[in-house]
C-alpha cells in the first residue's frame, strides 16, 4: 500500500474566486460560465432539455398521480444513472483504463466486506441507489411535477422572462449546495447519523455507485432540495437539472478518481476531493467547496498540511 506521500496528490482546494477578496471579475466570469458548467453541469441542463422535450413536456397528463407516468420517471432515472455510474465503474474499477492513476486511494472497492449488504460493497451501493435513492427522488420529482399541473405553482417560459431563466441556472446550481451542507451537517447530529447517515459513511473508500447509497431517510433529506420548487417558479428543464445535480452528479464526484484520462491528451474532471476528504476525514468538508460555507464554519480542508492542522484542531475540541 502507498504511503501518503506515495499516493497521488491532486491539487490543493482553493476558495472560489466569487468569495476571495480582492475580487478579480475576470476570474469570477471564468469561475461561473466554465468552472461550474464544464463539462457536467453542461450536460445535465442538455439533458434535462431533452427529457422536457420528449417525455414530460405536457404537464397536463400529471393532475393526477398516476403508476404509468410516475413508473416512467422511475425508469428514466434508473437509466440515467445507471449509465452514468455503471461506466465510470467499468473504465475505472472493472476495465481499469487508467489502472489507478489519479486515484485518490490505493485501495480498491470491497469485495469481502461484512458491513455491506451480500459482504460486496458496489452491489451493496447499486442496490440502495437503485432502491431507496431513484425511488424518492423519482417521487419528489413526481410530486412537483403534480403541483405545477394543478396550478399551485406555475413557472416562467423561456420566452416570457429569459432573464430569469439564465439566473436561475444558477440559482438551482447554487441552491443545490446550500441545501447540501445544511441537510449534511443535520445528519451528522449523532441520533441521525446513527440511524441513517452511517450507511453512506461506511464507504470510506468511495466508487460511482457510492453517490447516493445512502439510508432511506437520508434520501428524504437529501431530495428535499425539490421543495425549493414549491414555492419559488422555476422552469421544468431546470427542475430535471436539479434532479440530475442531486441523484447522477454524486456518482461523478464519488467515482474515486480526480480525472477520467483517455489516451495522452483527452483529461475529463469526475472525481471531488473536497468530498473525498471529507470520506475519509469525516469530520471536515461537510459540504462543497463550490459555496465555502465551511471555510466560515472552520472545517474547511483544503488538503495541504494546514488543512491537517484544522482537522486536529477540531479533534481536539471534540474529546
Amino acid at each position: 500500500m502507498k504511503s501518503d506521500k506515495s499516493r497521488y496528490q491532486p491539487a490543493l482546494i482553493n476558495v472560489p474566486p466569487l468569495f476571495s477578496w480582492p475580487l478579480n471579475p475576470r476570474h469570477i466570469l471564468k469561475w461561473l460560465f466554465i468552472d461550474l458548467l464544464w463539462p457536467w453541469a453542461l450536460l445535465w441542463f442538455c439533458v434535462a432539455a431533452l427529457v422536457w422535450q420528449f417525455q414530460l413536456s405536457d404537464l397536463k397528463q400529471m393532475t393526477q398521480l398516476q403508476f404509468d407516468w410516475i413508473a416512467g420517471i422511475w425508469i428514466r432515472n434508473a437509466i440515467i444513472l445507471s449509465v452514468v455510474a455503471g461506466g465510470l465503474h467499468w473504465w475505472f474499477y472493472i476495465h481499469r483504463g487508467q489502472a489507478d492513476d489519479t486515484k485518490f486511494t490505493p485501495k480498491w472497492l470491497a469485495e469481502n466486506d461484512d458491513q455491506f449488504l451480500w459482504g460486496d460493497q458496489v452491489k451493496d451501493n447499486m442496490f440502495w441507489s437503485l432502491v431507496s435513492g431513484v425511488t424518492i427522488w423519482s417521487a419528489f420529482e413526481a410530486l412537483t411535477w403534480w403541483w405545477y399541473a394543478n396550478g399551485y405553482m406555475n413557472y416562467l417560459t423561456l420566452a416570457e422572462s429569459p432573464v430569469y431563466f439564465v439566473l436561475m441556472i444558477w440559482g438551482v446550481l447554487f441552491w443545490s449546495t446550500f441545501h447540501f451542507y445544511f441537510n449534511h451537517r443535520l445528519l451528522h447530529w449523532k441520533p441521525l447519523y446513527d440511524i441513517s447517515h452511517e450507511l453512506h459513511h461506511r464507504n470510506s473508500n468511495t466508487g460511482p455507485w457510492t453517490g447516493i447509497s445512502m439510508h432511506p431517510i437520508e434520501h428524504v433529506i437529501y431530495f428535499s432540495v425539490f421543495l425549493i420548487a414549491w414555492v419559488v417558479p422555476i422552469h421544468p428543464v431546470l427542475i430535471i437539472a436539479l434532479g440530475l445535480f442531486q441523484g447522477v452528479s454524486p456518482a461523478v464526484s464519488h467515482s474515486g478518481f480526480d480525472y477520467l484520462k483517455i489516451g495522452k491528451t483527452l483529461q475529463i474532471p469526475t472525481g471531488d476531493n473536497f468530498h473525498n476528504l471529507h470520506h475519509r476525514y469525516f469530520h471536515i468538508n461537510y459540504g462543497n467547496s463550490m459555496t465555502p460555507i465551511d471555510y466560515l464554519f472552520n472545517s474547511w480542508h483544503d488538503g495541504s498540511e494546514k488543512g491537517k492542522a484544522v482537522l486536529k484542531q477540531r479533534m481536539r475540541a471534540k474529546v
